[in-house]
């Protein structure tokens, strides 16, 4: 169950924590956020898994093709809420189903005062068409957004049953179908104007077909009051569940914001303006975007902190949240974040239950991990190739050559058929036009992207685009880097154009030149394979600073992406960079250059993807430390780190 979620359970003990607690007490909105593919849906799908038998949920995806009303998305929850369960009578929405039957269809009137004559004849005669062709009134709603009810990505067996429970069709009637108690409510509605029911119902019925923009966000405001009351309600009953399960996929669309406005505003408004108690509502959301809501993307007017999924709680939330004067202060958002080498391991071995054809490639997850830095969807599109291929078995020097083009190599998802560099960018750059699409290729050049952007890109829009979109390497990170998946791709699709590569880093490597930064020019210099000017720059570092500083500089300089021959593997990379008349005798700067070249190679993992070279790199420093007077342990141990490699946990800090 949830395999997605490995290194997220917070996020499961979170909305366990909020389903115990009295249906009265105050809860969060979790926010999940993070790029397209870090695995928001499959949490979705995990909660779903892991609540939806005892608990009543419902589950929206808000980012897809139709246009989601928010009357229709409420229509749609509260009909996958009033699921039976056996521990539980069954819910129901009175009050919503009211207002969304009383604002539906024009209602045939000349006056207010005939309007109120009517209206409880032709609420039964809609009610009763709707629970003739439909079964009932709620369900009626699928005809024009069922589309958003659809199974969230990588939604698990167990999952898409109880979703098909939640949406099974039937006679569900309206109890009380004079609708008596349920009018009473909206005449005694803040926003109404009318107190007397049947006329507040009627004012509903002219904001909907009669009224300009400032009244139909009014309508919505009620009709989101509604459920809330009802949920309550429903909550105040013997044999009622505690609180209901509240899940929204791709909530940053247009739709999903205003979705989203709406029910924090009238949480707020319920639960701190009117003074009410606050609704049995546990909310998780997802958003691949920052809402504009919060203020710029920067965070800085925003007074919440991004918390990881790992150490979640509803303790941390009431300490950190803000004041109760302000409706942030029901945010709870959590930046969801790559799986480590182990979850990546543990994802490839549970993939064998119905892939067992991928046996002989679980060996490979380091090189997975070190390709995509743990992007869930990125390890599911890797893994998928490997099983649809012709990938060899066996470790070696043929399965380094294979797993050389990889990129190009091509993925079947579903009718689709295309290269994986081209289908994961299309993926995670869904929106972005090709001119942008060039442009970041060539920006992706420069570590830091707000250096990449601001020379080789117009204005700051495209950097603000990617951080708006969580492309950016995890927070926290001195450097606005893209995440290492990303950059992957978009320098893969930059080196099929030898050109706009030399340039680019040509370019860059000049900026840094005149501001004085000769390490961060070296690294260009470096990706351009002007591989003896580096040597130049480390041998003349070498003598001079401590040995630790030098090998941090040599570090950072190697890091450099290459664009590295198709044919080959590491060690043929290596013999093809190598100088053309080598020295007899072994000095510190062929060391050094051998050094360079090795670990440049070593660093990418697609041009070294069993990290053979780490022989080589042993070797060189214990070389280099023979011909170093001093300060020669750091060295030592540098040897003895690549003699005896072990993968680290997360990506950040090799290559």
């Amino acid at each position: 169950m949830g395999v997605g979620l490995r290194g997220r359970s917070g996020i499961i003990s979170l909305a366990e924590e909020c389903l115990r607690l009295p249906p009265e007490a105050e809860r969060p909105v979790i926010m999940l956020l993070g790029p397209r593919g870090s695995g928001a849906s499959e949490a979705h799908s995990a909660l779903m898994e892991r609540f939806g038998p005892e608990h009543p949920f419902a589950y929206v995806n808000l980012g897809g093709e139709q246009s989601l009303l928010p009357r229709y998305a409420l229509a749609l929850l509260a009909r996958q809420l009033e699921r039976k369960l056996p521990r539980y009578r069954r819910s129901h929405f009175p009050r919503l189903t009211l207002g969304l039957l009383a604002s539906d269809h024009q209602l045939r009137m000349t006056s207010l005062a005939e309007g109120r004559r009517t209206i409880r004849r032709e609420l039964d005669a809609f009610q009763e068409q709707a629970e003739a062709r439909y079964g009932d009134y709620l369900a009626a709603f699928f005809e024009v957004a069922g589309g958003a009810v659809g199974a969230p990505d990588g939604a698990s067996t167990a999952a898409l049953a109880l979703l098909r429970d939640a949406l099974r069709r039937g006679r569900r009637r309206l109890p009380g179908r004079k609708f008596t108690g349920s009018a009473a409510w909206y005449g005694g509605h803040r926003l109404l104007h009318s107190r007397d029911p049947w006329e507040a119902l009627v004012e509903l019925n002219l904001w909907r077909h009669e009224g300009d923009a400032h009244d139909l966000e009014r309508l919505d405001r009620v009709l989101f009051s509604a459920f809330l009351e009802d949920l309550r309600s429903n909550a105040d009953r013997s044999f009622m569940p505690r609180s209901y399960l509240l899940l929204l996929d791709n909530s940053h669309t247009e739709y999903g914001r205003r979705f989203l406005d709406l029910l924090i505003r009238s949480r707020h408004d319920d639960a701190v303006v009117a003074g009410a108690v606050c609704d049995p509502l546990t909310v998780v959301a997802s958003s691949n975007r920052w809402l504009p809501r919060w203020g710029p993307a920067t965070g800085d007017q925003w007074p919440w902190q991004l918390r990881g999924p790992d150490r979640t709680s509803l303790g941390d939330w009431e300490e950190h949240r803000p004041t109760r004067d302000s409706d942030d202060t029901w945010w709870y958002p959590l930046r969801l974040r790559d799986l480590n080498l182990d979850e990546v391991r543990i994802r490839m071995e549970l993939e064998l239950r119905h892939h067992p054809d991928l046996a002989p490639y679980t060996r490979l997850a380091p090189f997975v991990h070190r390709l995509t830095a743990g992007l869930p969807r990125a390890v599911s599109q890797v893994l998928e190739v490997f099983r649809q291929s012709d990938l060899p078995a066996e470790d070696g020097s043929e399965q380094d050559r294979w797993l050389r083009t990889l990129p190009d190599r091509t993925l079947r998802d579903g009718e689709d058929t295309r290269p994986l560099a081209e289908s994961a960018l299309g993926h995670l750059l869904k929106g972005f036009d090709p001119g942008q699409r060039l442009a970041l290729a060539e920006c992706a050049a420069a570590r830091d992207l707000s250096v990449g952007t601001r020379l080789l890109a117009s204005g700051e829009s495209l950097f603000g685009e990617i951080r708006d979109r969580w492309l950016l390497l995890a927070p926290g990170t001195v450097t606005p880097s893209l995440h290492p998946w990303l950059r992957r791709l978009l320098l893969w699709r930059l080196a099929g154009r030898p050109g706009d590569w030399d340039t680019v880093h040509e370019l860059l490597a000049e900026h840094f030149r005149a501001e004085g930064r000769t390490m961060h020019e070296m690294y260009h210099r470096l990706a351009a394979e002007r591989i003896d000017e580096v040597t130049e720059y480390l041998v003349a570092r070498f003598p001079v600073v401590p040995a630790a500083q030098w090998i941090s500089e040599f570090n950072i300089i190697t890091a450099a992406p290459g664009r590295f021959p198709a044919a080959g593997g590491p060690l043929d990379l290596l013999a093809a960079l190598a100088p053309e008349n080598p020295p007899e005798a072994v000095t510190a700067a062929s060391v050094i250059r051998e050094l360079i070249t090795a670990r440049w190679v070593w660093s990418d993992p697609l041009a070294d993807p069993g990290r053979r070279l780490g022989g080589v790199l042993a070797d060189g420093f214990n070389q280099l430390s023979r011909l170093r007077r001093n300060d020669i342990v750091a060295l030592f141990n540098e040897a003895e780190r690549y003699r005896h490699w072990r993968h680290p946990l997360t990506s950040a800090g090799e290559g």
